[in-house]
């Protein structure tokens, strides 16, 4: 078990890696060749950071690049950080802005396009690919990733929304500083942003599994070694064939789904999944850090804590 930890974990840390330097280099050709030439605003911290460097050379003629400010803007919200999301996801989300503000600093601008939308809608596109990757590793691209990501963790909303929500004080200042035309496409290039995030990371998006299967203990014994999941098991009996079996039902979350389908399919090839869409969870659902937690330690976090908490109630 300890050696499959340790590949286990030496695996997770090359994924972080290879994701750091692909959201580095998507959000660096996203601002260099598409947003900023277009004069279009970015979201969250990178879209004010944009605004500060624009008025920045046009008011008093100092130009400071965008990345340096990227940075420094996101000092004081990887203190929220660290008491909301997380040790861990912190330092990662800051090497993550590292990694943007260096790229960005150090890929030139140019111009690949000098029609405006196409512009806005590919510049969105390349940072939402980035961001949505990097919730879905755990860590964020900081700013209003990691507000909207503490929102969306206290509420079960889509980080999507907040994010969209949080950036319109970006449209806004777009539009009196600027001009309304950029504003405009600001909201395209937001908006599509927002929608490849919430297509990505999904973990908002809860779905009910119904297994029925012949070999229940097999399969419920390959779920607990490579899925972080309750099971409820329910006998059942086939209607045409007779056959006496199990139904095994259980809460995951979208992007579970392939995993989940590829394990009961090699115990049970004549299993049935029934895929249910829901609504809403009440109770113990492990979100992906804590699924992270239990497969590096083997100790679930805070099961102490809240079998305490639904004692006295």
């Amino acid at each position: 078990m300890s050696r499959f930890m340790t590949v286990y974990q030496r695996n997770e840390n090359l994924k972080k890696i290879v994701v750091i330097l692909m959201t580095g280099l998507t959000a660096a050709v996203a601002l260099n060749y598409f947003l900023i030439p277009a004069n279009v605003f970015s979201a969250g911290m990178n879209g004010i950071a944009q605004i500060i460097a624009s008025l920045l050379s046009e008011w008093v003629h100092i130009d400071v690049d965008t990345g340096t400010f990227i940075f420094l803007l996101n000092i004081p919200v990887f203190i929220l950080g660290f008491l909301k999301v997380g040790k861990r996801a912190t330092v990662l989300s800051f090497i993550n802005v590292v990694c943007v503000s260096v790229m960005t600093t150090v890929l030139p601008t140019g111009q690949v396009t000098d029609n405006i939308l196409m512009n806005a809608l590919v510049g969105g596109v390349l940072l939402g690919v980035g961001v949505g990757i990097s919730l879905k590793m755990g860590f964020t691209t900081g700013g209003m990733d990691i507000i909207s990501l503490v929102l969306s963790q206290t509420t079960g909303k889509t980080v999507g929304n907040y994010m969209l929500i949080l950036n319109g004080i970006i449209v806004v200042a777009a539009g009196f500083l600027f001009n309304w035309e950029s504003a405009l496409y600001t909201i395209i290039s937001i908006y599509a942003m927002t929608q490849v995030i919430d297509a990505i990371h999904t973990s908002h998006q809860k779905v009910t599994a119904m297994i029925v299967t012949v070999k229940p203990e097999e399969v419920t014994a390959a779920i607990s070694q490579r899925m972080v999941r309750g099971m409820t098991l329910l006998p059942s009996v086939g209607g045409y064939s007779k056959r006496e079996g199990k139904m095994i039902m259980m809460v995951i979350t979208r992007y579970e789904m392939y995993d989940l389908d590829q394990i009961v399919h090699e115990i049970d090839e004549d299993a049935f999944i029934n895929i249910l869409p829901t609504h809403s969870v009440f109770g113990r659902f492990a979100n992906e850090n804590e699924q992270r937690m239990y497969r590096s330690t083997g100790v679930f976090p805070e099961i102490k804590q809240t079998s305490k908490k639904v004692k006295t109630k």
